[in-house]
C-alpha cells in the first residue's frame, strides 16, 4: 500500500443501523471475560433497550448462568462441555436454552442479531467471529488476534456480508471517533497511544527477572491475563498496529505509537492541514464498549469523568524498540505481509502461556516469537484453512523451541 492510499472507515461502518429507539438484539461472545463482563454491565443498565439472543463463555458456568438469568438470554453456551451440567442446573426453570462446545458457540454467533460483541481472546475466537460477520449486522470487535491472524479472510467476509465492523479496542475506537467528520482523504497519519505497561522504565535485569505477578500488575488498565502480558511486552501495541492497518487501510509508515503513561489520550488523527484530532477519556473500557453498543447514537455510562486539572500533565515518549522488541517484531510482520502476522500471533500466544506457567522468562516471550518467525518465514494465509494450518505450525514451532526440542 503506497503513501497515497486513503484512509477508510472501519469496513462496513457506513452500513445502516437499527432505527433510533428500537430494541436492539445482541449476542455477546466471551461474556465472562473482561470486555464481556463490562458489556453485560452496560446491557443491564438499559434493560428495555436490548434483547439478548446469546451469551457465549469459556469455562465459567456459574457467572454465565447469572448473566443469562439477569438478561433473560435466549441461549447460553459454555465452550467447555464439562461445564454444561452446572449451567443447566443453574438455569433450571428459565427459558434459556443451554448448549456446550465449540460448534455450539459458532452456531450461537450465527443467530440473527443486530449487534454482536466479539470478545473471545485469541485465535480461539476466530470461528465464532467469522460466523457473526457472515450473518451480517454490526460486529463490535475486541478480538484483535483474529484480525491479525486472518485479516484478509475476515475483511473479505465483511465485504461479502456488508457487515458493520466497529472497533472496541480503546485506541482504534478513539481513531474511529476522531474520523467522525468523514474527511478520510485528508488524513496524514494516525497515532495509537500506549501506557508502557508495568515495565515502562524498568531495566533489562528487572525485566529478565520478572514474574507473572510482576507482569500482570498493570499500572492503569484492568484486563485479562493474556492482554496484560501482551501489554507488558508491548506485543499488544504491535498487534494493534496490525489491527489498525487492517481496519483503516493504512501502511505501517502512517501508523505511529507513542508512550503515554496517563492513558488519557487514546488515539490521534493527524490531518494534512496541520490539525490533530484526539479522543480523550478516563482509562475505562466501558467508554469504547458503550460507543460501539449504541453507535451511531450514544448512551450514558457510569465511567469516571475525565478531570484534566486533576491529571495535571500529559507525558509522551517514543517507544524503545530495544527494550520492547515485540513491537518491532509486529511491525516487521506487518511489512512482510502474507501469513507472517499469523505466525507472529500463534507463536506469541504459546509463549505468553508458557511464561504464565513459569516455563520461560519474561524476555523469552519475544525471543521465542523471533525464533519462530525466522524458522517459518513467509507463507500464504489467504483462506481459513491456510490460516489455521499456519497458526498450528507456529504453535508447534514455539512449543518445540520452548521445550528445547529445536535447535
Amino acid at each position: 500500500m503506497n503513501a497515497d492510499t486513503q484512509i477508510a472507515v472501519p469496513r462496513g461502518a457506513e452500513a445502516a443501523s437499527p432505527a433510533a429507539g428500537a430494541t436492539r438484539s445482541v449476542t455477546v461472545l466471551g461474556s465472562t471475560g473482561s470486555v464481556g463482563t463490562q458489556t453485560i454491565d452496560l446491557l443491564m443498565a438499559e434493560p428495555g433497550r436490548y434483547r439478548v439472543r446469546a451469551l457465549v463463555a469459556g469455562r465459567n458456568a456459574a457467572l454465565l448462568a447469572r448473566q443469562a438469568r439477569a438478561l433473560s438470554a435466549e441461549v447460553a453456551v459454555i465452550a467447555d462441555p464439562a461445564g454444561l451440567p452446572a449451567l443447566r442446573e443453574a438455569l433450571a426453570g428459565t427459558a434459556t436454552r443451554c448448549e456446550a462446545g465449540a460448534g455450539a458457540a459458532t452456531a450461537a454467533a450465527a443467530l440473527p442479531a443486530d449487534w454482536t460483541m466479539a470478545a473471545i481472546t485469541g485465535i480461539a475466537g476466530l470461528a465464532s467471529t467469522l460466523a457473526a460477520i457472515d450473518r451480517g449486522g454490526a460486529v463490535a470487535f475486541a478480538n484483535k488476534e483474529a484480525l491479525v491472524s486472518a485479516g484478509d479472510v475476515m475483511l473479505d467476509a465483511v465485504r461479502r456480508a456488508g457487515t458493520t465492523l466497529l472497533p472496541v479496542d480503546s485506541e482504534h475506537n478513539a481513531i474511529f471517533q476522531s474520523l467522525a467528520d468523514g474527511n478520510h482523504g485528508a488524513v496524514e497519519k494516525i497515532v495509537l497511544t500506549a501506557s508502557g505497561g508495568p515495565f515502562r522504565t524498568a531495566s533489562h535485569a528487572t525485566m529478565a527477572a520478572a514474574t507473572p505477578e510482576d507482569a500482570l500488575r498493570h499500572p492503569v488498565w484492568s484486563m485479562g491475563a493474556k492482554i496484560s502480558i501482551d501489554s507488558a511486552t508491548m506485543m499488544n501495541k504491535g498487534l494493534e498496529v496490525i489491527e489498525a492497518a487492517r481496519l483503516f487501510a493504512l501502511p505501517d509508515s502512517r501508523i505511529g505509537v507513542l508512550i503515554h503513561p496517563q492513558s488519557v489520550i487514546h488515539g490521534l488523527v493527524y490531518y494534512h492541514d496541520g490539525s490533530v484530532l484526539a479522543q480523550l477519556g478516563a482509562p475505562d473500557m466501558r467508554v469504547p464498549i458503550a460507543h460501539a453498543l449504541a453507535w451511531p447514537a450514544r448512551i450514558a455510562t457510569s465511567s469516571p469523568r475525565l478531570d484534566l486539572g486533576a491529571v495535571g500533565k500529559l507525558d509522551f515518549a517514543e517507544p524503545d524498540l530495544d527494550q520492547f522488541p515485540a513491537l518491532r517484531l509486529a511491525r516487521e510482520a506487518l511489512r512482510a505481509g502474507a501469513g507472517v502476522p499469523t505466525i507472529l500471533n500463534g507463536a506469541n500466544e504459546v509463549a505468553v502461556e508458557a511464561f504464565l506457567q513459569r516455563r520461560i522468562g519474561f524476555l523469552e516471550i519475544a525471543g521465542t516469537v523471533a525464533r519462530v518467525l525466522d524458522a517459518l518465514g513467509s507463507q500464504k494465509a489467504d483462506t481459513l484453512d491456510a490460516v489455521m494450518g499456519l497458526d498450528a505450525a507456529a504453535r508447534r514451532a514455539a512449543s518445540a523451541f520452548i521445550s528445547g526440542r529445536a535447535g
